[in-house]
């Protein structure tokens, strides 16, 4: 056989029926006919496959465009129905409900419903977060620790305060807008009813009249009782306040709210602050604060008694609001089982956060500890 030489198709397809139909073996036809067993082992092949059923392209192109509108229509009609939720949402949102559904719809379909560039797309794909995003869940976890720290009682301002003291900088705008998104409020206190009052006491007068801001400490304290639920009954809490720092300088708990109540708070008051001259005492006209033993007890103690004018909270204003914040973090979330496990908590509050670490307004931002601290060291300065 010479070599390059060709055969018609009609060769083709009868030297293979020597081997499909006769029963030559392909060795055989090979050797008969002087071509390669490869050749025609290649023929079989070819001649073998089963002519494929096409329609003609017209049709097929006709079914493809009808196919392709369908799915378009479907996706027009389907991707607001789930992706409605997303729509004024910001574009990451939207591109994270692309990449969630991009198995079920067109990507293509589903840009152009939201109005985005498949490149924008891609490059979220790469960077799913920005710089700034990634920088406001850092600061999301130092904002949590510091409002888990104060109960739920710090807003943006003290919360911005405290990252400035950590050495964070930002914005006080910044942290609202976080705080916001993840919906940590600072908790508000309870609504009091407005009460004008018209007697004065007929035990002491008010002396204080509103003079929330001494110039110096020992000068002024203020007194109040509240209430704490526990499932063994009330637990009652009287406290003692220096106006000058805000510092709760003495406290008392017991299940009785009598005259030792407020007698006791008086004494460690007295016992801490050693006072070295006459202090006003002010107070509301519970019978604890006119009982004779109460009164006895401070004037032994150089202790000047003032009181509120009848059902006027606001002349003890201070005292309230302290209490309005013992209510926002600890007796408005839940009632106690004993009263020991509420005198724990009360006393973690008062000694561990409120007097060294809690933010007052009335300090200029700073703990009553730290304000104290500061006008000592001032004092001595000078």
């Amino acid at each position: 056989m010479s070599k390059g030489k060709r055969y018609t198709q009609e060769f083709k397809i009868e030297a293979v029926k020597q081997i499909t139909e006769r029963g030559y073996s392909v060795a055989e036809v090979s050797e008969r006919l002087g071509i390669c067993t490869k050749t025609l082992y290649h023929w079989r092949s070819q001649l073998s496959e089963k002519p494929k059923q096409t329609k003609s392209s017209d049709e097929q192109l006709r079914i493809a465009r009808l196919e392709a509108e369908l799915k378009r229509v479907t996706e027009e009609r389907d991707i607001p129905k789930k992706g409605r939720k997303v729509l004024c949402k910001p574009p990451r949102v939207k591109y994270a409900f692309i990449h969630d559904h991009q198995n079920e719809f067109s990507i293509v379909a589903m840009c152009k419903l939201f109005k985005l560039h498949r490149s924008g797309f891609y490059a979220w794909l790469k960077k799913p977060l920005s710089d700034r995003a990634i920088e406001d869940n850092r600061l999301l976890k130092l904002i949590k620790e510091f409002y888990v720290a104060s109960g739920g009682t710090y807003g943006s301002p003290w919360i911005h305060a405290d990252l400035r003291e950590a050495g964070e900088q930002c914005s006080v705008n910044r942290v609202a807008k976080i705080m916001r998104q993840h919906k940590l409020k600072a908790q508000i206190g309870y609504k009091r009813r407005h009460i004008r009052g018209v007697k004065t006491s007929r035990i002491a007068d008010n002396l204080l009249a509103r003079q929330f801001n001494p110039p110096m400490p020992n000068q002024t304290w203020v007194s109040d009782i509240t209430y704490v639920r526990t499932y063994e009954g009330f637990l009652y809490v009287a406290t003692v306040m220096d106006l000058l720092s805000r510092r709760i300088v003495g406290w008392s708990m017991d299940k009785n709210m009598d005259k030792q109540l407020v007698i006791k708070a008086l004494l460690m008051a007295v016992y801490q602050r050693q006072p070295k001259a006459e202090v006003l005492v002010h107070s509301d006209q519970g019978s604890q604060y006119g009982s004779a033993d109460y009164l006895a007890f401070m004037k032994e103690h150089n202790l000047v008694p003032s009181m509120s004018r009848a059902g006027n909270c606001h002349d003890n204003a201070v005292a309230e609001s302290f209490f309005a914040t013992i209510k926002k973090r600890i007796i408005k979330r839940k009632i106690y089982s004993t009263r020991n496990e509420a005198k724990a908590e009360i006393f973690n509050f008062i000694e561990m956060f409120y007097n060294p670490i809690k933010r007052h307004s009335h300090t200029g931002g700073v703990s009553p500890a730290k304000f104290e601290e500061a006008y000592f060291s001032e004092l001595e300065t000078v």
